[in-house]
């Protein structure tokens, strides 16, 4: 099989290639939001879509503009594959695949991407990379690149520069040795209940650092917007903000490492993150009920990272020789998995289940799991 991977470290650029780096990304998300203006207004004016073939040969003549010189400074095929980026995006949206795309925004995702393999050249032993127009740059060395260079992106988290070198190779088929089968149950108490009754406690990594970005938070808004003191409350607020992006994605990937490897199949939710953690604030005509309680359980939904745990779990197992099966979430929780019986009376609370029909007793979460199980079974016998 094909494996694909990305190694991520952090570089050690001079001066020079500092600035390097963000006049870079600068250039990138000017073209994105430049070739994104474009558009919308070749879609008012009701023209058809332009595709990514024709706004690259506008991008030639953006960097013969004498007004835009500086984009002769950042690398071609960086600012060429901003313009693929952006076809892509669009291709999701009509796809029904992701939403509409929107104007990139200066401090926030800043990246540029090196996609030509012939122009990267990686030397591990003194931990240093090569890369168009930047040079040889030092990166901090964590552990070995494994695999065919393909690509390497440029990124800026905080105050800091990565990069992300992604790698191809071929390997066997890889046998998962365990022949195990489990269902797992996520939620907000307990992270992850499996249906033998063990479960995963939740890090709640945005709960645990929220006093200390609030108190940053509080401090910003007395500062003058723009000056120095403003720039420094700002990077520290960043700086939070990263941490607990860090923290939940390092307890993610080793809780997923451990599943991958222990678990020849493991069934999940099909869970709709976006429309659980939707507000229900409302309009003014209609006000919503509840709003504080729904904004609180909200913010603890998307604590948790559930896209993520599933996103790795679904590599993880690949890499393992396992398998995921992502089931309908529908009744899993008022479902009783004696006798079948299916109705909402069978929880009684938020952790007892009881069937009604043939008293069944349990932990609801517990009893979630089990159903979650037995219909990733269905699905792998009959599609069902």
């Amino acid at each position: 099989m094909i494996k694909r991977q990305a190694f991520k470290y952090e570089i050690e650029p001079n001066g020079k290639q500092l600035k390097f780096c963000r006049n870079s990304a600068g250039c990138c998300r000017f073209i994105y939001n430049k070739a994104l203006a474009i558009q919308k207004e070749n879609h008012v004016a009701g023209d058809k879509f332009i595709n990514y073939v024709a706004m690259a040969k506008q991008l030639t003549d953006w960097r013969g503009d004498e007004s835009l010189y500086w984009l002769k400074e950042a690398p071609y095929h960086a600012l060429q594959y901003t313009l693929k980026a952006l076809d892509n995006a669009y291709q999701k949206f009509f796809n029904a695949k992701a939403a509409f795309p929107r104007f990139k925004k200066k401090g926030c995702g800043d990246k540029f991407h090196f996609p030509d393999k012939n122009q990267i050249k990686l030397d591990q032993i003194n931990s240093r990379i090569c890369l168009p127009k930047l040079g040889w740059i030092r990166y901090r060395n964590s552990r070995e690149v494994i695999g065919e260079v393909r690509n390497v992106t440029v990124s800026c988290s905080g105050d800091r520069w990565f990069i992300s070198i992604q790698t191809e190779c071929e390997i066997e088929s890889p046998i998962q040795k365990s022949k195990t089968a489990i269902g797992i149950d996520v939620g907000i108490v307990q992270f992850a209940t499996m249906n033998d009754g063990s479960f995963i406690k939740p890090l709640n990594s945005f709960e645990k650092h929220q006093k200390c970005l609030a108190k940053a938070q509080k401090k910003l808004s007395k500062k003058v917007k723009f000056s120095k003191n403003w720039a420094k409350a700002k990077a520290k607020i960043q700086k939070i903000h990263t941490r607990i992006a860090n923290v939940r994605r390092d307890f993610l990937h080793k809780i997923t490492t451990a599943i991958s490897k222990n678990h020849a199949l493991v069934c999940i939710e099909d869970l709709k993150v976006k429309q659980m953690s939707k507000s229900v604030s409302g309009t003014v005509e209609d006000p919503g009920k509840e709003v504080k309680r729904k904004s609180v359980l909200n913010r603890k939904i998307l604590d948790q990272g559930w896209g993520e745990f599933r996103r790795q779990l679904e590599y993880k197992m690949d890499w393992n020789g396992g398998m995921l099966v992502v089931v309908p979430p529908q009744y899993t929780s008022t479902k009783c998995p004696d006798c079948n019986h299916t109705t909402v009376e069978n929880r009684k609370s938020r952790a007892l289940f009881k069937c009604v029909s043939c008293n069944y007793e349990n932990h609801a979460d517990t009893v979630g799991a089990i159903n979650i199980l037995e219909r990733g079974y269905r699905l792998l016998a009959c599609g069902e």
